[in-house]
């Protein structure tokens, strides 16, 4: 089945690695919803890019951490651009911190952006996959997750959990047509890496160089192009870790 005319929404698509997976969605003939939360001209951009490939685009603003903003969110998207078919679960933030700094406050914060987000975005969108016997959900966990990372307990658990709503997702939606994958980057020259985290080497890369957002969208693109993987992680790291 051609991908072309799909709709995808794409979480946290503003910057980094939301946004080049947008782009490598539109260059397939994929129309894509843009979400973010606060840097609407970010999104604007997104999706001036995304339109420049000839499909549609929508920028939407919405907290994926809250239930309801998720619905209304889908709701819209549905009613502008059609029924989701592909999901990007990549909205996230990272919280670094030692372990005797961080608070429960903490915790909640980073596990409702990068977790709770994924299972309120995958359930609003479920019913339409499964309507149309095709699906793919492609959640973008992290290195960290098998690791331990660079960063604190709190993103390393949430990674961790989206891998496991990777493999329960596949587990219970293959019969529908629906696939589930898990995409695990590592040090990606993004904002995130280069800003929030000020690192400003690659030391720990086998290959010696920060990845590229753009080589963590291809794979996306290949996860959604490909009807027979599923509940896997793959892993986008420069040989840092092996599965």
């Amino acid at each position: 089945m051609s991908i072309r005319d799909k709709i995808a929404l794409v979480s946290g698509a503003s910057r980094g690695i939301g946004k080049a997976i947008a782009i490598a969605l539109a260059k397939e003939g994929i129309h894509v919803a843009v979400n973010y939360i606060s840097d609407t001209a970010g999104a604007e951009a997104t999706c001036r890019e995304v339109a420049s490939f000839g499909v549609r685009s929508l920028a939407i603003k919405a907290d994926v951490s809250d239930a309801t903003a998720v619905l209304d969110m889908v709701r819209e998207v549905q009613e502008k651009l059609g029924g989701i078919d592909i999901l990007i679960n990549n909205a996230g933030i990272v919280h670094k911190a030692t372990l005797e700094e961080l608070t429960v406050e903490d915790w909640d914060k980073v596990m409702n952006i990068n977790l709770r987000s994924a299972f309120l975005l995958t359930q609003a969108c479920i019913g339409h996959m499964r309507q149309e016997s095709w699906g793919r959900i492609i959640n973008i966990s992290s290195v960290a997750a098998q690791t331990g990372g660079v960063t604190s307990p709190l993103y390393v658990a949430s990674k961790a959990g989206m891998i496991g709503l990777t493999h329960s997702y596949a587990s219970l939606l293959m019969k529908n047509g629906i696939t589930s994958n898990a995409i695990t980057p590592a040090l990606i020259k993004t904002d995130m890496v280069t800003k929030d985290l000020k690192l400003d080497s690659a030391a720990k890369i086998p290959m010696g160089r920060f990845g590229t957002a753009e080589e963590v969208a291809e794979v996306a693109v290949m996860l959604v192009k490909n009807a027979y993987i599923t509940g896997q992680t793959i892993n986008v790291n420069g040989g840092w870790y092996f599965s």
